[in-house]
């Protein structure tokens, strides 16, 4: 017979295996896309593929609006800025409003070299996603923004 501590103590550990999925998951996932730069050499570092893709969906952003949406310092991103600009993958303009803010687009070989980036970032996901159907990607993308919702309410 339980007790109603046990009771009380019992985790469903349900959800801690849902979460460690989706980081065992996303390493994978992100280490195939790593392999696939370093296997076409490509000559960028992982970071350096995500930087040009936040530029390719946010030209014209700041250094600022890359650290707020990555998260990363911004001493970490300089060098990497500096390293496609020196690359002639990325360009800086200053700002026509605020001459303190420099704004930064991808070059036409830096549109190019996340072109190829994209198409290989879509045979993976194919990969990935073979054998579930449309139906049941929808469902998962729902229950996956759900779980992001809740995280994102106050405690």
């Amino acid at each position: 017979m339980q007790n109603k501590v046990d009771l009380v103590n019992h985790v469903d550990d349900t959800a801690e295996q849902i979460f460690e999925s989706i980081h065992t998951l996303m390493h994978q996932y992100r280490a195939l896309q790593f392999a696939a730069i370093r296997a076409d050499e490509l000559g960028l570092t992982h970071m350096e593929g995500k930087v040009l893709g936040y530029f390719s969906r946010h030209p014209g952003a700041s250094q600022s609006d890359l650290a707020q949406h990555s998260g990363r310092d911004k001493a970490q991103l300089t060098r990497l800025i500096a390293r496609l600009k020196e690359a002639g993958l990325l360009q800086a303009h200053a700002d026509a409003r605020d001459r303190r803010t420099v704004r930064l687009t991808l070059t036409a070989e830096g549109e190019a070299l996340h072109d190829t980036l994209r198409q290989q970032g879509r045979q993976l996901a194919a990969k990935a996603m073979g054998g579930i159907a449309a139906a049941q990607r929808r469902e998962l993308l729902q229950l996956l923004q759900q779980v992001k919702s809740n995280l994102d309410q106050p405690d």
